[in-house]
């Protein structure tokens, strides 16, 4: 995996195409849009091909910048497959066409993207997936913020819901990540030159979501995420060859039919557990208070879709039916030798946590020697 390069050796992706038959994913992680990623990307094809490799473009957006569609030059464009919907025609990348093609490479732009109704899969991510499955290498590009885990601390550095979000998952998938990096400063420069946005969005964008508090925010956590993924390689790497023993940690997130913050608690609970290289479990305990003729069906619609999300974070979903909840948890934590147990912050009234005794004191005297993490909505995991 690389990061940080100025100059991305094309011979350095050839080589890892070569080892295995399944196909190589590169990404272009960016933390805003102008950075230059598709430039980035475009800029390697074009080496690739003068090398007398067989790449194709499955997909660019351009967004109308004429800098970036310079870059296209002679590479080879799929036709892209045109969809209606609702009387308007929509383009999309043509998986099929792309996968009848058969390149060595293909150069697939914004892996976040929705694909628009009547596709085969609703996300692009899945899409590559299936090219990468045919033997397929993917260059493609993303920006940090449609990570899913980041999605709540994103929300809350920038105040905008990222709706295209990818699974954690995907990106891990990567054998090489190139950081895109580019001041705040240089970006807004771009952006008030028309180099981003059309003329009549540039006020707005600069007022918004291009502020430099913002923006330098998003590159901090590029760069964090860049240097996550370095060392965990590196670590990978050193295990493979004997050098280092597997990690014996093992995370367990305790999911509440009643938590109003479960979507917010999981994707902390992913990043823990992707920080430690730990495998990680969300499991929701049924007691007989939360019997399915207990509880309304919105709300276990609300249990399903968590359990799916912890799925897509990249960790086991389990569910558990137990008389008590405390010592089901500490069952758990027996079997599987959970070492880290992640809950979220109480939200029982403040008098019956005075004259009772709280879910977490029982926890602590059941599990010792387990770290227990306590993670509040708006703030940092305590122990």
């Amino acid at each position: 995996m690389s990061g940080n390069e100025s100059q991305p050796k094309p011979e350095l992706f050839l080589d890892l195409i070569r080892r295995q038959q399944r196909g190589r994913l590169k990404i272009y992680l960016g933390f805003a849009a102008g950075v230059g990623k598709t430039f980035d990307m475009l800029q390697e094809g074009n080496r690739l091909r003068r090398q007398g490799i067989d790449v194709v473009i499955g997909l660019v957006e351009a967004h109308g910048r004429a800098e970036t569609v310079a870059q296209i030059g002679e590479l080879e464009q799929v036709p892209r497959r045109r969809i209606e919907y609702r009387g308007i025609v929509l383009e999309e990348m043509d998986g099929d066409a792309v996968l009848a093609r058969r390149p060595t490479i293909a150069l697939i732009d914004e892996l976040a993207h929705t694909n628009a109704p009547g596709s085969r899969n609703p996300k692009r991510y899945q899409d590559v997936e299936e090219i990468l499955r045919a033997g397929i290498s993917v260059i493609t590009t993303l920006n940090i913020q449609h990570l899913e885990s980041l999605h709540d601390i994103v929300e809350r550095a920038t105040g905008v819901r990222v709706k295209e979000r990818i699974p954690d998952y995907v990106v891990a998938l990567a054998d090489q990540i190139v950081n895109v990096d580019l001041s705040a400063e240089d970006l807004r420069e771009r952006l008030q030159a028309g180099k981003i946005y059309p003329v009549d969005r540039v006020v707005t964008a600069m007022e918004n979501f291009f502020t430099p508090e913002k923006l330098t925010q998003l590159r901090e956590l590029a760069m964090e995420e860049i240097a996550f993924r370095l060392d965990r390689h590196r670590r990978e790497q050193s295990q493979r060859g004997g050098d280092a023993a597997l990690g014996s940690e093992r995370v367990m997130v305790c999911l509440s039919s009643r938590s109003p913050h479960a979507a917010a608690l999981l994707r902390k609970a992913a990043r823990i557990a992707d920080r430690m290289g730990a495998p990680w479990y969300a499991v929701y305990v049924q007691t007989p208070r939360e019997a399915p003729e207990k509880i309304d069906a919105a709300t276990q619609r609300e249990v399903g879709n968590n359990l799916e999300l912890a799925r897509q974070l990249g960790g086991t979903s389990l569910a558990f039916k137990g008389a008590d909840l405390v010592s089901t948890i500490a069952s758990f934590v027996q079997e599987y030798g959970i070492t880290h147990l992640i809950l979220g912050r109480s939200e029982q009234p403040w008098y019956r946590r005075w004259f009772g005794q709280s879910i977490l004191d029982h926890l602590l005297r059941a599990v010792p020697g387990v770290d227990v993490i306590v993670v509040d909505k708006t703030s940092s995991p305590r122990t």
